[in-house]
């Protein structure tokens, strides 16, 4: 008897360790490394095709761009960061609402690309999750784009996190031109730098066929450089947020209802998005203006175009 209760104490004390350490704060310098995330930056994004994987298939183009980005804090607390982009001309000032980067600390659950439009909420395992960040990645409407999931490391001194292999959609730079492929499974690596910070990204361009099977074309490597800027005027991306944070603040809550549970969230838009992408651009114009934008008017976007997905 007396083993037995050893053994019980044992497990019990295992328990309340494994629980302990599930519930432990995030190391406060997971914090630090993603708030630097925020300021005012020149961008350069990179995308070069490597490893060629069918035969036949011709390496694709190397992509380059750039822009002038402002990245602002929206929520910040212990366990969840939220971090909005925004795209500034540098001659005309014209603002365009870019991405969106949220990051919570031990979430008990993502969304992910299942198939076209669809993004099913599935639960993170519990041995993946400790001590980890999900981070989600939103379109320009919100709606979801891809999570992953990692921990924080500082080895020599330089902070880096990557995450675990997930899926994704097409890029907004790739869907308009091929159809040769219709999803991509990738890691990306965030990582804090002198001078900025640095995206990483690993991917494999894939078509996922009805019947499961899976055919990989290529590799493909992607770098957006983010260094930061005195140089530009940002005075355009801050009014506009000042006139128009509470109106995607209440975008992100209809959103929010569809991706907290599952089964996720089904778009009914072509994979442009551009229904929904006009529509609440629009309305965000119009309060930038001064004008008013009703709730109903929000409700009646995501009534015509989101509906649950369908439960698997």
């Amino acid at each position: 008897m007396k083993h037995l209760l050893s053994i019980a104490a044992v497990l019990l004390a295992a328990n309340s360790f494994t629980a302990a350490a599930q519930d432990a704060p995030a190391d406060p310098r997971d914090r630090q490394s993603i708030l630097a995330m925020q300021g005012e930056y020149i961008v350069d994004f990179a995308f070069d095709e490597t490893v060629l994987l069918q035969p036949g298939y011709e390496r694709a183009a190397a992509m380059r761009s750039g822009g002038n980005e402002t990245v602002i804090v929206v929520e910040d607390t212990p366990t969840k960061i939220v971090l909005q982009h925004i795209l500034v001309d540098g001659k005309s000032g014209h603002v365009t609402k870019h991405w969106r980067q949220d990051w919570v600390y031990q979430a008990p659950s993502r969304f992910e690309f299942s198939a076209d439009q669809t993004w099913q909420v599935r639960a993170i395992p519990a041995d993946r999750n400790k001590g980890a960040w999900t981070q989600c990645v939103f379109e320009v409407s919100d709606a979801p784009r891809y999570c992953g999931t990692g921990r924080w490391d500082y080895s020599n001194g330089i902070a880096t996190w990557t995450s675990d292999l997930s899926w994704r959609p097409l890029p907004r730079r790739e869907y308009t031109k091929r159809s040769d492929y219709n999803a991509v499974s990738a890691i990306n690596r965030h990582t804090i730098t002198p001078g900025g910070w640095t995206h990483e990204q690993f991917n494999t361009k894939v078509l996922r066929k009805p019947d499961g099977t899976q055919v990989e074309l290529a590799r493909e490597f992607g770098f957006n450089d983010y260094q930061k800027t005195t140089e530009v005027d940002f005075k355009p991306a801050y009014k506009y947020w000042k006139a128009t944070a509470d109106f995607w603040g209440k975008v992100r809550m209809r959103w929010d209802a569809f991706l907290a549970k599952p089964p996720g969230v089904h778009l009914k838009t072509k994979i442009d998005g551009m229904a929904m992408i006009i529509p609440l651009f629009t309305q965000a114009g119009e309060l930038e203006e001064g004008k008013q934008v009703a709730d109903q008017d929000i409700d009646k976007v995501f009534a015509e175009w989101v509906e649950p997905a369908p439960v698997k």
